[in-house]
């Protein structure tokens, strides 16, 4: 264990599962107390829930929170949580879904489903936690958005959009707290093999498809958004600000 995270608290969304468990995993391994925030603990790859895989593996607390994002009375259930362990420093707004559908075939309540987690979380997410981190003198927000938040594509035109509005919520929300000791920053991972990429179903041809198309040559580890995520959590990140960290292997910029 390091000392990057030491005695802080995080909050993770989306936390059971995929990138989540890897992030909360990865700050208990840097020296955080974690809340694990999800609508259900058990993972989808999988093992142990994250909460207690933590206190397994390592000496931090970690507490699971059942938690819709798009509620914002369980966010606040989430972060009443954080404050118990000594208050909330780390807020991962990590939650999402994804969902390949064509344009023309896409339906009002897909649209606002879709929305209401990837957009509408992330924005309440952050509203219920920065207004603790204002009365505890500081700390720092993590949005996951996505390489379609930036490079859209016309297989997933919902998603791009939600993962778009992240992108620029997070700038103009950086600008905002710019007086309370506050950052905000996105992460846009790439494809990446979690359970999530795998329940999408894509077959065997397309995957190798789209290997080809990225410099690394593989899909991302979920390990190395947790990396991530912990740069940006920790002091070595203490003058990036508004900023969008792509891992994606190249792919954006090629």
């Amino acid at each position: 264990m390091t000392t990057l995270l030491e005695d802080k608290v995080a909050v993770v969304t989306g936390g059971a599962s995929g990138f989540g468990r890897a992030i909360c995993r990865r700050y208990a391994e840097h020296g955080a107390d974690v809340i694990v925030a999800d609508r259900q603990q058990d993972p989808r790859e999988g093992g142990k829930p994250t909460h207690e895989l933590v206190e397994a593996e390592t000496d931090r607390t970690a507490h699971f929170v059942e938690c819709d994002v798009t509620d914002p009375d369980d966010l606040e259930v989430a972060v009443a949580a954080a404050e118990e362990l000594g208050g909330i420093d780390i807020m991962v707004n990590n939650a999402g879904i994804s969902e390949i559908a064509d344009f023309y075939e896409t339906t009002e309540e897909d649209y606002d489903r879709l929305m209401d987690v990837n957009t509408k979380g992330v924005f309440f997410g952050a509203q219920v936690a920065t207004e603790a981190m204002r009365e505890n003198g500081g700390g720092t927000v993590i949005n996951m958005s996505s390489s379609g938040g930036i490079r859209g594509t016309g297989l997933l035109v919902n998603y791009c959009t939600s993962k778009g509005a992240v992108r620029l919520f997070t700038y103009a929300l950086a600008d905002r707290l710019s007086n309370y000791n506050i950052r905000v920053n996105a992460i846009h991972p790439g494809y990446s093999k979690t359970q999530m990429f795998e329940d999408e179903r894509i077959d065997d041809t397309t995957k190798m498809m789209l290997k080809e198309l990225i410099p690394s040559g593989r899909f991302g580890e979920p390990e190395e958004i947790a990396d991530v995520a912990t740069f940006l959590a920790s002091d070595m990140a203490s003058y990036v600000n508004g900023e969008s960290v792509v891992v994606d292997g190249g792919l954006t910029n090629t």
